[in-house]
């Protein structure tokens, strides 16, 4: 069972997010890599909205390869190409995640491929 930390002593979650997610010592984790949206045969699509889509879709088939589901997520980190997508990327996110409540680190970065517009990272515990 996940812990949520949201102590009185620090600002409010702006968002569907936690402060903070402990898991106990006996947890299994899963360190998911950076993953961007690409298709399987390397095309890129053109819309956040698309490419943010399908890189949730790679992190749930990374967590169903791992034997783990969407509730086994704790923490993510999401670099954003441009900071204008960040709504976006919270809507999606929170469709996706539904109740599950994680850490989450958002930050606009340089992504290494002009095209990407999103790459994100995730640990999993289960």
């Amino acid at each position: 069972m996940h812990t949520h930390h949201v102590p009185a002593a620090v600002y409010p979650p702006a968002g569907s997010y936690v402060h903070g997610v402990s898991v106990p010592a006996s947890s299994r984790l899963l360190f998911i890599s950076g993953t961007m949206g690409l298709t399987p045969e390397g095309g890129i699509p053109e819309t956040f909205e698309e490419q943010c889509a399908l890189v949730w879709q790679h992190v749930l088939a990374i967590l169903a390869d791992a034997g783990m589901a969407k509730d086994n997520l704790v923490k993510i980190t999401c670099f954003l190409g441009d900071a204008a997508n960040r709504q976006a990327n919270m809507e999606i996110r929170d469709r996706v995640l539904g109740e599950h409540k994680i850490a989450v680190t958002v930050v606009q970065a340089t992504l290494l491929d002009s095209r990407w517009m999103l790459e994100m990272e995730a640990v999993a515990a289960g």
